[in-house]
């Protein structure tokens, strides 16, 4: 089976004070270097990075990884937006598709190849696998080339989850316990909760800490 995956790193992170979340660090390394490494450990065959808001910043930190990045011109009309650029920019004949978030901080390879065994697994009269945790739906998600292509079918605002809305019951609610699949960090607050909860502290680099703003890179395709 060839996967491949889309790793969504666009956002503004207003809730963050305007800083690129993405590259905030656990144990020296960025949030969105470790999913890079999470999808490679696991196997994926490609991967497409979605780079919007401070592109320029978030770039410098993947340029190093055999990785396609491309630019939402125009983040600010939401994650469908790039979701749908990072799904038109796989190249690869695919069996399937990972779509992951840039700013889950406890993702790693083993979590990445769990969704993959639950998706070979899955109902053969399912099409997309979103892993649950206490009836609460988390990320990253994993779904067909078929439902892949329906998205680009689909019109601008159309994307993944509006899929499952109109096809519940071609949507595997895959039940785990693993806590790390509802993780992700949103806001300050987001940051002190993880390190009461875990021990685990997120830092900022040097350039962005003590409340420094990124700087919104100008949007270019």
């Amino acid at each position: 089976m060839r996967v491949g995956a889309v790793l969504l790193a666009a956002g503004s992170a207003s809730r963050m004070g305007g800083r690129p979340k993405s590259l905030l660090a656990l144990d020296g390394v960025s949030l969105i270097q470790r999913q890079l490494m999470a999808l490679s450990g696991a196997g994926v065959d490609e991967v497409v990075v979605v780079l919007g808001h401070y592109a320029d910043q978030i770039e410098q930190a993947v340029h190093t990884f055999p990785v396609t990045v491309i630019r939402n011109p125009h983040p600010e009309e939401g994650q469908v937006s790039s979701l749908r650029l990072g799904l038109r920019a796989l190249s690869t004949p695919l069996d399937a598709v990972v779509v992951a978030l840039a700013d889950q901080p406890l993702i790693n390879f083993q979590d990445v190849s769990d969704l993959i065994e639950a998706f070979k697994k899955r109902p053969n009269t399912t099409q997309v696998v979103v892993p649950t945790v206490g009836d609460l739906p988390g990320n990253p998600v994993m779904f067909t080339a078929q439902v892949k292509e329906a998205v680009l079918a689909g019109g601008a605002q159309f994307g993944g989850k509006q899929w499952q809305m109109a096809n519940p019951e071609q949507v595997f609610r895959w039940a785990t316990t693993n806590q790390r699949y509802r993780v992700d960090v949103d806001t300050p607050e987001d940051i002190e909760a993880l390190a009461a909860r875990t021990g685990q502290r997120l830092t900022w680099p040097s350039d962005l800490a003590d409340g420094k703003r990124g700087v919104i890179a100008s949007q270019r395709p």
